[in-house]
């Protein structure tokens, strides 16, 4: 993902290039709008003006002087230098909470008398005047992208200013609502999507870079497919990009689904045919656009809508997959590493077998593990690797089902990849030992990569499950992965909120 600041997002998207029928309304609402208007002297300085306007905005009434004053808004947030736009932020996650008087009135007369009425007057009491002037500032043409913008900004801030909290806070409140599934359009991305989109998956791909124009003819051949999700407010804005492979069987390693074709000077008959023969569909990539965006939930089924499309053109499809990638998984176990284990990780077999292939003296497992891990390119070492397979792959199997310590307090914090597919209705169905051994596959996961399965029949009671209390869907060579030693698998499968399956 690249990173911008909101005046490259301002300056980008103050209009989008096809503009909604809802858009061009506004902006014309925003013309007729500004003579009823005055608007803040010109003369003043930039960041002054903005917040004038940002006062003059939340206190008006009308609606054509509101998308006036909205786009004057915006207009004056492109002018300011990153340090008043930052001030200006600040501003914003300051200068406008709820009443405290009011607030306490409200809170009062609900406990006083706990009704539907009193519980209203209370939530409105509550909700910040910040959340009404970013409703406002989003009549504006171009308003949504801008404040997309605006939030990529806060983001940016956000650990050396936690001040800004409530205005990520708000903002994350008020895409929740704008960008839920029921507002989401699918297409299918293809050579004759138009040039400026097609530009976008190779900007916006976040998994696996695409490296100019030849590896994107590759990943639209007709053995792929690319989906993208569109809001109706940012019309050629995608929000998520996914990207499928059509293969016989589920894939293991992501280099063989990237790779050139290998029938592509014989032009591309064979690749048709591979995609009539297939019979599963594996989700490689899946990719969000918008930084501004980052923790939104576009909802739960987005997956599900893809594997719908795909079984309506090609029934043969019998299976859906992933191959995804773990981020989280070599920062949780090195993590896990750096601290004593109350039980061995390692057999005596794989404690020599370590030992021997990477030339160390005899150490504890932990230290033993974290030195073989971190030895320089271990991963291009045969001996080595086949050291590391089982005790890794057991690692990481118990980090995917969140039992890697079993105290609560310990554990690492879900992998956000598992987290997502999990809560779309997933299965864990393999982990494949050095699946991507690209410079990012290795520093993030050890290589290793994951297939999660989704099963069109399944799916909304594995979501329910999961959300109701973690369980972690998974095939039972997951669990046959877990053993450790000198216990049964049995015996782990019964502790934790898992769920193995046949």
């Amino acid at each position: 993902m690249r990173d911008h600041t909101m005046a490259d997002i301002l300056t980008a998207h103050p209009v989008p290039s096809t503009r909604s029928w809802f858009d061009r309304l506004w902006s014309s609402i925003a013309d007729h709008g500004r003579k009823f208007v005055t608007l803040p002297n010109d003369d003043l300085p930039s960041r002054e003006r903005a917040e004038l306007l940002a006062d003059a905005l939340l206190g008006g009434r009308g609606e054509a002087s509101g998308a006036a004053l909205a786009a004057a808004l915006l207009g004056a947030l492109r002018s300011l230098n990153p340090g008043d736009r930052k001030e200006f932020l600040e501003f914003l996650a300051s200068g406008f909470e709820p009443d405290p008087a009011r607030l306490e009135a409200a809170a009062r007369n609900y406990l006083a008398q706990p009704d539907a009425a009193t519980a209203a007057a209370l939530a409105d009491a509550a909700e910040p005047p910040r959340q009404e002037l970013l409703r406002r500032m989003n009549m504006a043409p171009g308003g949504t992208a801008a404040l997309i913008g605006l939030r990529t900004e806060v983001l940016a801030h956000l650990r050396s200013t936690p001040s800004l909290a409530p205005l990520d806070s708000d903002l994350q409140h008020l895409f929740a609502s704008w960008f839920n599934r029921g507002f989401l359009e699918l297409r299918r991305i293809d050579w004759r999507t138009p040039a400026f989109v097609l530009e976008k998956l190779i900007a916006y791909e976040a998994v696996h870079e695409i490296s100019g124009w030849d590896d994107l003819r590759r990943r639209l051949a007709p053995d792929r497919r690319c989906f993208a999700f569109f809001h109706p407010a940012l019309p050629d804005e995608p929000l998520i990009f996914v990207e499928v492979a059509l293969v016989q069987g589920l894939a293991d390693a992501i280099a063989p689904l990237l790779a050139p074709a290998p029938d592509e000077s014989d032009g591309e008959g064979g690749l048709h045919d591979a995609a009539a023969h297939a019979d599963t569909a594996i989700f490689y990539s899946i990719s969000n656009c918008q930084e501004g965006l980052r923790g939104i939930s576009f909802g739960n089924f987005l997956i599900k809508q893809v594997v719908a499309e795909l079984q309506s053109e090609l029934p043969r499809l019998k299976r859906f997959s992933t191959l995804s990638p773990a981020p989280g998984l070599r920062r949780a176990v090195l993590a896990f590493l750096d601290q004593p284990s109350p039980s061995p990780l390692l057999t005596a077999e794989e404690r020599d077998a370590i030992i021997r292939a990477a030339a160390l003296s005899a150490a504890d497992d932990t230290a033993l593990l974290a030195t073989a891990l971190t030895t320089e390119a271990w991963w291009a070492k045969p001996d080595l690797t086949a050291a590391l397979r089982a005790p890794v792959l057991r690692l990481a199997a118990q980090y995917l089902t969140q039992t890697l310590r079993d105290d609560v307090r310990d554990k690492p914090r879900p992998d956000p990849v598992a987290r997502f597919h999990l809560g779309n209705g997933a299965r864990l169905e393999r982990i494949n030992w050095l699946g991507n051994t690209s410079p990012r596959g290795i520093a993030e996961s050890f290589g290793i990569m994951v297939n999660y399965l989704y099963d069109p029949e399944a799916i909304e009671s594995r979501h329910e499950a999961y959300l109701r209390d973690g369980s972690v869907a998974r095939a039972g060579s997951v669990d046959q992965l877990m053993t450790i030693p000198g216990q049964s698998w049995l015996a782990r499968r019964t502790r934790g909120l898992i769920a193995a399956e046949g």
